[in-house]
């Protein structure tokens, strides 16, 4: 018997729908039967194209069946599998000839479940029922991905699907890839011999037919676009990020839509304290500014960015795009802890063991956001109006009159208040001191020099030199170590940066610099 059914959107979902289904792989082939719902018309047939894929548990046949020739806002009522095992008969509606104003749910990290099978999705499925029953209007779903908790075995995707059974028969689900989605264990009952399928095998077979075929060449599957209404969606994965880049660029130059929004699991404007998003930005950088909105997930968090082009926070949507991290969709408390990021107008610290969802409603040129609670609450609403090229409610971007110095973009308040940076003869200079004060890392402070260590690594400066020590031994500095304000030592921050294994970004525009590690390690001093 046909299981594991799904509805998606490839083009034009005003006249086609596509459904996906699983089977054993004693199938040899399937079809979906379609009518208008309640008729008495003929069954319309569209046979399906076949996936076979060997998991970690047994074989399956994967069918995908593109329903096509239907009529604007309509109702249908399908069934799949072949002549002698057939699902139950389910009803879908769609989309409208020319439209746009339409809603749509958003989810990310909705993994949940150990190695003991069966992965116990329940509680999604119940929390999304909830949702679309109070929120009507919304017309598909979209995920921000970690849709498994470990993607690489059936385990997790047979308890997904069974989760989002009642739900994915009747209404499109459009997943993104998160980083669990492709990690996998050499021994899934026993979490050991982790490691990442780059390709996530389990993702793109099972998915393999179900949404557009219009990602850059070796990343199919994982990258797909589509439009819906007046909004042109990209949908990204988590490897292959120059491809993808290329691709975006290329994608959006081609679009005609009002709206143009991406989906990436990895946040570029976080707000855990250690996180990064090296990977992702700049990588990404020039691809993801073609768009107005990026949502986004992995922490478990809520945060809405301002306006973000380039090293740049601004205040109008025409500006930047608006990164917008979506926070967990099936009860799971974050691992960090969301803490004030200078590129962040609005962030909810989600620490309850609730659901977060966001409903996006579209309306011509106006955007709408609203990010809930699953007990109503609402964390976060704001309205993006392109006419008007505002934002509501008006968060202005940080414009300092003197230069600040910021960590993992997190202010570093009082350590800084009397060491700011200074601008000397084009170089930037910081007080080493105040950052490890801030970070948890350690300053050694004798006569007339300062070393400091982090992650593993160190630096040494001597004051008035233009040499410094590492664990390379002497390196030369771009500019002198000097004694400035507070009688503190300040050295060249990209010379502070570079045997520390960091990067700094200035800011020009809002008169600030920030200090990023590739590492999500937290620094802890030690106590002897």
């Amino acid at each position: 018997m046909p299981d594991q059914i799904m509805l998606s959107i490839k083009t034009d979902p005003a006249h086609r729908m596509t459904v996906r289904w699983r089977t054993d792989a004693s199938v040899p082939d399937g079809y979906a039967l379609y009518r208008p719902a309640g008729s008495d018309e003929k069954w319309r047939r569209a046979d399906a194209k076949k996936n076979t894929f060997e998991t970690d548990l047994d074989v399956s046949n994967y069918f995908f069946a593109d329903m096509t020739g239907l009529a604007p806002d309509a109702e249908y009522e399908y069934s799949v599998g072949d002549d002698a095992c057939r699902s139950a008969v389910f009803v879908f509606r769609t989309a409208r000839a020319q439209f746009d104003r339409f809603s749509f749910l958003c989810l990310s990290d909705i993994q949940t479940g150990g190695p003991e099978p069966p992965a116990d999705y329940s509680v999604l499925g119940e929390v999304v029922k909830k949702i679309l029953a109070e929120h009507p209007e919304c017309e598909f779903i979209l995920t921000a991905g970690d849709n498994t908790n470990c993607g690489q075995t059936d385990v997790q995707w047979t308890g997904l699907m069974n989760g989002l059974r009642g739900i994915a028969e009747r209404i499109p689900v459009m997943l993104c890839m998160g980083n669990h989605d492709d990690m996998g264990f050499a021994d899934y009952f026993s979490f050991t011999g982790k490691y990442y399928s780059e390709h996530a095998t389990y993702f793109t077979n099972q998915l393999l037919y179900a949404y557009n075929d219009n990602g850059p060449d070796g990343w199919k599957v994982a990258n797909y676009a589509f439009d819906y209404g007046n909004v042109h969606f990209d949908v990204l994965g988590t490897s292959g990020y120059e491809e993808m880049n290329a691709w975006l660029l290329e994608d959006a130059a081609k679009s005609r839509q009002t709206w143009k929004f991406a989906v990436h699991h990895f946040p570029v404007c976080y707000a855990g304290p250690t996180l990064e998003c090296e990977d992702t930005y700049p990588a990404l950088r020039d691809g993801m500014e073609q768009c107005d909105i990026v949502f986004s997930g992995h922490e478990h968090s809520f945060a809405r960015s301002y306006p973000r082009r380039k090293d740049g926070l601004y205040d109008r949507p025409s500006e930047g795009t608006v990164h917008y991290n979506v926070g967990s969709g099936n009860r799971n408390p974050p691992g960090t802890r969301v803490v004030p990021k200078v590129w962040n107008a609005k962030t909810y610290e989600h620490e309850e063991d609730l659901s977060m969802f966001s409903v996006v409603d579209i309306d011509g040129e106006t955007c709408t956001l609203t990010a809930y609670v699953e007990d109503g609450r609402i964390v976060d609403r704001c309205v993006i109006d392109k006419k008007s090229d505002t934002i509501t409610p008006v968060d202005c971007a940080p414009r300092y009159n003197r230069p600040r110095l910021k960590f993992k973009g997190y202010d570093l308040g009082m350590c800084t208040e009397h060491t700011l940076p200074r601008l000397l003869n084009g170089v930037w200079y910081i007080c080493p001191g105040a950052v490890m004060s801030f970070t948890g890392g350690t300053a050694i402070r004798t006569a007339g020099r300062i070393r400091v260590e982090i992650y593993g690594k160190f630096a040494e400066f001597t004051e008035n030199s233009s040499v410094m020590l590492t664990e390379k031994g002497e390196a030369p500095m771009s500019a002198p170590c000097l004694r400035l304000d507070e009688n503190q030592l300040f050295v060249p921050v990209a010379d502070f940066c570079k045997p520390l294994r960091m990067h700094h970004f200035v800011f020009e525009h809002n008169n600030f610099i920030t200090i990023e590690s590739e590492t999500e390690a937290r620094p802890v001093p030690t106590q002897p």
